[in-house]
């Protein structure tokens, strides 16, 4: 939407949100910047698969730190 655009440009943000296909005024936007956010949504989505790190089971944030990098490593080989 218009607005939320114009809020993130009032706090210096520059939006990579691609427009819709419905909208009459085509919206600029990095393609390669967008792309680059998705791959680290989809790397966030995957991580919350492994449910240690979701729940956060471990406390500790030096354990918890090498559970998510287990988790990633294994994500990478698989």
């Amino acid at each position: 939407a218009d607005w939320f655009r114009e809020a993130l440009k009032d706090r210096g943000i520059r939006a990579c949100i691609p427009g819709r296909k419905q909208r009459k005024k085509p919206v600029k936007y990095d393609k390669r910047r967008y792309k680059r956010r998705n791959r680290i949504e989809i790397m966030f989505g995957r991580l919350k698969d492994w449910r240690r790190v979701a729940t956060r089971y471990d406390r500790c944030p030096k354990v918890f730190l090498s559970a998510i990098a287990l988790a990633a490593t294994v994500m990478f080989w698989l």
